[in-house]
């Protein structure tokens, strides 16, 4: 909390005042080192130094902590060094209330931080009791790994979900790593459409995939038995958890009239993902993952599906797919995964969904989108982006671990990470004007049999593909159902998808986790970032243009904020559009 709040300037941390002998009180307990050495500093044990930063709070105590300024003007905190008046102090929720009239925070916010802060960390600490050592961790699979991830470090109340209870959180929690059966309903064609790219351009074609004849008997015997016609009745799952606290009440007329008919759940179970409205089939890994709304606010926003994106869901992946089918680089040199999104069904609601003004979490009620499963060749294995920031109880970074097994030296490593992310990032980017978000838990890296990184995989395209405002000639292919729903951004801010996403988002807490861990300093860690861009753009010198167009290597770049979106910008307050990052100032681009 306290280096994410310093990094976003919510609050402003000071140097303490020099005592008279020169050296502040933490230099001599041995936090400074010699600024007039060349090169890296360290202390002694090899770890970098931190420097002394104190903090008044409202009650006049003084808050004292160690630490060291990292990329982008970030702060890499001590734990173990923060005091209030020479005190150990480890309770951030007696933090905020402390330091409510310096963080600028009004009543209600401060009510409902408290209570998301207060389920985040209930979270962490079931995490925290299941937690295993980097070396079990390495052994498991994607789905499983998927389990025992921590949140968006950037993020403090990363695993508020506002509306579960603390029995929904055992049952449906990623943590909880609990698979179970999803129970399934039919709409009527009068509520619901349904969407999918051409190899599945009817419902039916989706469900002979998905279901087994019997399932589907059953399906259309339920609706006989009410005297209704299958074939006016699409199938879709639904999170057990919306069905009781979202749809039974704010769909009651269409229940009543028969318009939308409970079913059966399916034999197939599933796990929910780090997205928490995400299950990956764990019965049969061959089928779809399933996406569905699900109306707790988690993170930034309502985790419900808009009708007019999962509508459009098909036809997006459709045409990123025909880009990097017909993009030699894309689709042989890089091998990248597009994990389509490749069929949907929506719901409207017969009022909420003609209401403008109403808060956008009542327009994303009730849907799902189907997404094609990660299937990889033998000698093949992937990981989320997030695991390489994991760190085990015992202080072991993950990627501390893959290191170790792959053989390569650490740099060599990290060599062959950027050479499997950025490539295909840039090239959309470069060549498309589009741009993905490939944070921690969008974003999948794919090891080859030694945990060595080999390439990438990517998902979610409806929510966080994003073009350029200004047209570009390979934009000509787009359908117009894609071009509406996609959101458009000025180039010179298209670049902050990967800035924010993957350097601002994962990097910057990764690179010096590789300084304190594989000894790589800071320094050569974005050097070697830097490298791989250049490499990229002396591959296509004709792309020259866009590379000035799409300038990623600038001297600073636009902070974005998701604290102070949550403290400050937005807070808990109903709105008709989903909230976006605050922007607050510049920080220095370590990439220039």
């Amino acid at each position: 909390m306290l280096g994410e709040f310093a990094y976003e300037e919510i609050i402003e941390p000071t140097r303490p005042p020099t005592a008279p002998d020169g050296d502040s009180a933490a230099s001599r307990a041995g936090h400074a080192a010699d600024r007039s050495r060349t090169g890296p500093r360290h202390t002694p044990d090899g770890r970098p130094p931190t420097d002394p930063y104190t903090l008044r709070l409202d009650d006049g105590s003084a808050l004292a902590f160690a630490a060291r300024r990292t990329a982008y003007g970030s702060w890499r905190v001590d734990p173990h060094s923060i005091t209030r008046d020479g005190h150990p102090y480890t309770d951030p929720l007696d933090f905020l209330a402390r330091a409510r009239r310096l963080l600028r925070l009004d009543g209600a916010t401060l009510g409902h931080l408290l209570r998301e802060l207060t389920i985040t960390l209930a979270a962490d600490v079931r995490l925290d009791h299941s937690a295993l050592p980097a070396d079990r961790l390495a052994d498991l699979g994607y789905a499983e790994l998927e389990g025992h991830q921590t949140g968006h470090p950037w993020i403090v109340f990363n695993k508020g979900r506002i509306g579960f209870s603390a029995t929904d959180a055992v049952q449906w929690a990623p943590e909880a790593r609990r698979p179970a059966p999803l129970p399934w309903i039919a709409v009527s064609t009068a509520l619901a459409a349904y969407r999918g790219v051409p190899a599945l351009d009817t419902p039916a074609h989706l469900y002979d995939r998905e279901l087994a004849p019997a399932v589907r008997d059953t399906f259309a015997a339920v609706l006989r038995a009410r005297g209704l016609d299958p074939a006016t009745y699409l199938y879709l799952p639904v999170h057990p958890w919306q069905w009781d606290e979202v749809l039974l009440p704010l769909y009651a007329p269409a229940v009543a009239e028969g318009a939308i008919v409970p079913l059966p759940a399916d034999s197939d179970l599933r796990l929910p993902q780090q997205s928490i409205r995400t299950f990956l089939n764990v019965s049969r890994p061959d089928r779809f993952s399933v996406k569905l709304p699900l109306s707790v606010l988690n993170t930034l926003v309502w985790r419900g599906l808009p009708t007019e994106r999962t509508l459009a869901a098909p036809a997006v992946t459709a045409w990123v797919h025909a880009l990097r089918d017909a993009d030699p680089f894309l689709r042989d040199d890089c091998g990248v995964i597009l994990l389509g999104e490749v069929a949907s069904v929506t719901v409207e609601h017969p009022l909420y969904d003609h209401l403008p003004e109403a808060p956008y979490q009542y327009k994303e009620l009730l849907g799902a989108i189907w997404r094609e499963p990660l299937c990889l060749p033998p000698g093949e294995r992937a990981r989320t982006l997030a695991s390489l920031l994991h760190t085990d109880p015992r202080g072991r970074a993950f990627t501390a671990e893959l290191v170790a097994r792959s053989g390569l030296t650490p740099k060599a490593w990290l060599r062959h990470l950027f050479a499997a992310l950025l490539p295909p990032l840039l090239h959309f980017l470069y060549r498309y004007g589009t741009v993905f978000s490939p944070h921690g838990e969008n974003a999948i890296v794919v090891f080859d049999d030694h945990d060595i990184p080999v390439r990438l995989a990517i998902k979610d395209f409806v929510d966080d593909i994003n073009v350029s405002a200004r047209p570009l000639p390979e934009h000509d292919t787009m359908p117009d159902d894609v071009r509406a729903v996609l959101l458009t951004e000025e180039p010179g801010f298209l670049t902050q998808f990967i800035h924010s996403g993957l350097f601002v988002g994962v990097f910057r807490f990764l690179a010096p986790l590789c300084e304190e861990q594989l000894g790589v300093p800071e320094e050569d860690f974005w050097s070697l970032v830097r490298a791989e861009i250049l490499r990229h753009q002396a591959r296509f010198p004709e792309l020259k243009d866009r590379y000035e167009l799409f300038e990623l290597l600038t001297p600073r770049i636009e902070r974005l904020c998701l604290n102070r979106n949550r403290l400050h910008l937005d807070g808990y307050r109903d709105r008709s559009e989903r909230p976006h990052a605050a922007i607050h100032g510049t920080v220095p681009n370590p990439l220039a």
